[in-house]
C-alpha cells in the first residue's frame, strides 16, 4: 500500500511537472503575442517618453503600422513609411530625408523591435515576477547598431510598457502609455510637402 502512495504521488509529480512546463511560455512566443498585439493590420496609436545621453529626453504621440511610424514632438515631427524618413525640425523649420539605420528608428519608435527579433537576436525570459514579463534580446553578431533590449510586456494585454536598448555602450529608455488601436491611412507616414511650403528640405540620403 504505501509502495502504491510513493507511486501515485510520483506520477502525480510528473504528470504536475508536464502541466506547468506546456503552460510556461517562451520569450519567442510571448514577443509573438506581443507582436500580433501592437502589430494589428490596421494601426495603432501611443504616447511615449524617450531618455537618452545619446538622443536627449523628450516626450509625444507616435503612430504606428507595420513597420511605418509618425512620431510628433515639441520640437520635430518624424514620418517613416518603412524607408524613407522625413523629420521636420520646427526651430530651424527644415526637413531632414534619410534613411535612417534600426537604431535610428528606434530612437523614435519604440515598437520597431517587433520586425527585428526574430533574425539574429537571443531572446530569454529575465523575469516573471508581478504583473509583467521582462524580455531580454541580445544580438548575436555585436556589431548590430543595437546590441542588447530589454523589454517590459504586460502578461493581461501582451502590451509592452517600457523599451530599454542599447548601442554600444549608451542605453535609452523609451516608456509608453495609452496604447490603443487605431486605423492609420498609409498618408499618415509620409511628409506631404503642401503642408510645410516654407519649410527647406534637405536630402541626406
Amino acid at each position: 500500500m504505501k509502495r502504491l502512495r510513493i507511486q501515485y504521488l510520483l506520477v502525480m509529480l510528473v504528470m504536475l511537472g508536464i502541466t506547468g512546463s506546456s503552460f510556461a511560455q517562451t520569450a519567442t512566443q510571448i514577443l509573438d503575442k506581443t507582436a500580433s498585439v501592437i502589430g494589428r493590420k490596421g494601426g495603432a496609436a501611443a504616447n511615449f517618453k524617450i531618455n537618452s545621453t545619446k538622443y536627449g529626453s523628450t516626450s509625444g504621440t507616435i503612430a504606428i503600422k507595420g513597420n511605418k511610424f509618425q512620431a510628433t514632438t515639441p520640437q520635430a515631427i518624424i514620418w517613416y513609411d518603412g524607408k524613407t524618413q522625413w523629420s521636420y525640425l520646427k526651430h530651424t523649420n527644415e526637413v531632414n530625408v534619410s534613411n535612417p539605420n534600426q537604431a535610428q528608428q528606434m530612437s523614435m519608435n519604440p515598437y520597431t523591435f517587433i520586425n527585428i527579433y526574430k533574425s539574429g537576436y537571443k531572446a530569454t525570459v529575465t523575469s516573471k515576477a508581478g504583473a509583467n514579463y521582462t524580455i531580454r534580446l541580445y544580438a548575436n553578431n555585436q556589431k548590430r547598431t543595437v546590441q542588447e533590449m530589454y523589454i517590459t510586456i504586460n502578461k493581461k494585454s501582451y502590451i509592452p510598457s517600457v523599451v530599454k536598448m542599447r548601442q554600444g555602450k549608451t542605453w535609452s529608455t523609451i516608456t509608453v502609455s495609452n496604447f490603443k488601436a487605431k486605423n492609420q491611412p498609409n498618408s499618415v507616414f509620409v511628409f506631404n510637402n503642401k503642408d510645410y511650403k516654407s519649410a527647406e528640405v534637405i536630402d541626406l540620403r
